[in-house]
């Protein structure tokens, strides 16, 4: 009997032994292994060949390089291409490196070609799966190494924060417990803290008046002060404190202070801008506001940036959905014409 060949009941072999039919496997493994093996070597070799034709086509500068629905179109195609001749190779060397089974019916045949075909779409894919895992892995792992580094140094900082705006407050201006921790949940508003502390500024502006030395119509001369007051600074940083904690709250209730926070801060803002109470809370009110309709225009624009990424993943898990199948149908049907070529030779 030759090596590569399964001889089965009914058909004698060297010297008239009958082996029995079930001492042989109808799968032949090593046939599968060599198939899996090469798809998956060609897909990688294709997958890169993609991500270089890819950073080829973008560019950084705006109006040069492909659109983003180019590339997604671009990407989509070459991923079909790469299924097709990656799993139809491996299916084809499968059929054709697989033992040759005599004495068993051609329909047989034909379903064990598909079975060895879609063994090595399987394997390779498995495979090719479990690879690009490690790597996501790796790649995460050191992400997360960077974000506990990241950790550590804004523990630091905020310990150092604390520290300061402890030495820095006093019991009539610091507010309450959820109050005076505002400003260190900032991060989870839309608006930064550079952003708050330029509404902040905003609300501090000297008028005109004030500015050029004279006190307007209204205002209280026992308060009015030139701007910046460099003997006040300490008291400074204390209103501008409290306002900033202020704009926190506003934000987390669509822009808008109870009336004792709105005549809290007016009043704040009178004394170092040299605006009459009413000048002042018709700033707070406008400013407030102002700030209230970019944060919202920020969160808008990031629940549209969300649902594109989701809409982006969902199409692409699609078609990969599409290419794996692609790749299942094109490694069983060229499985058959390999092994119908190996059945020529005897």
């Amino acid at each position: 009997m030759v090596a590569n060949e399964a001889w089965y009941a009914g058909e004698s072999s060297v010297g008239g032994a009958y082996p029995a039919r079930g001492a042989v496997s109808a799968v032949s493994w090593g046939a599968v292994l060599a198939g899996a093996a090469a798809a998956a070597a060609l897909s990688l070799i294709l997958l890169l060949l993609g991500v270089g034709l890819g950073l080829a086509a973008v560019s950084p500068w705006g109006g040069d390089g492909a659109s983003a629905g180019t590339l997604g179109a671009a990407g989509i195609a070459w991923l079909a291409f790469t299924q097709l001749a990656a799993s139809g190779l491996g299916g084809y060397l499968a059929g054709r490196l697989r033992v040759r089974w005599r004495g068993t019916d051609a329909d047989e045949v034909h379903f064990r070609d598909t079975a060895h075909g879609l063994l090595s779409w399987a394997v390779a894919t498995l495979f090719t799966a479990a690879t690009l895992t490690a790597s996501v892995g790796a790649i995460a792992g050191l992400g997360v190494k960077g974000a506990a580094t990241a950790a550590g140094v804004a523990t630091a900082g905020a310990a150092a924060t604390a520290t300061t705006a402890t030495a820095g407050t006093s019991p009539e201006t610091d507010g309450t417990l959820a109050e005076r921790g505002a400003e260190g949940r900032a991060g989870s508003d839309p608006l930064a803290r550079d952003d708050l502390g330029y509404y902040v500024d905003t609300l501090l502006r000297p008028s005109l008046a004030a500015t050029a030395g004279a006190a307007p119509a209204g205002a209280n001369p026992a308060t009015l002060r030139g701007w910046p007051d460099a003997s006040m600074a300490h008291a400074d940083e204390q209103s501008s404190a409290a306002l900033r904690r202020l704009v926190v709250r506003a934000l987390r209730h669509e822009g808008r202070l109870s009336s004792d926070d709105t005549r809290a801060a007016s009043q704040l803002v009178a004394q170092r801008t040299g605006l009459t109470q009413a000048e002042a809370e018709r700033r707070v009110t406008e400013t407030l506001q102002r700030a209230r309709a970019e944060a919202q225009a920020l969160e808008t624009r990031a629940r549209e940036a969300a649902d594109a990424a989701r809409k982006a993943t969902l199409a692409a898990a699609l078609w990969m959905f599409v290419a794996l199948l692609i790749g299942a149908f094109t490694a069983s049907l060229l499985a058959t014409v390999g092994g119908r070529q190996r059945d020529l030779i005897d």
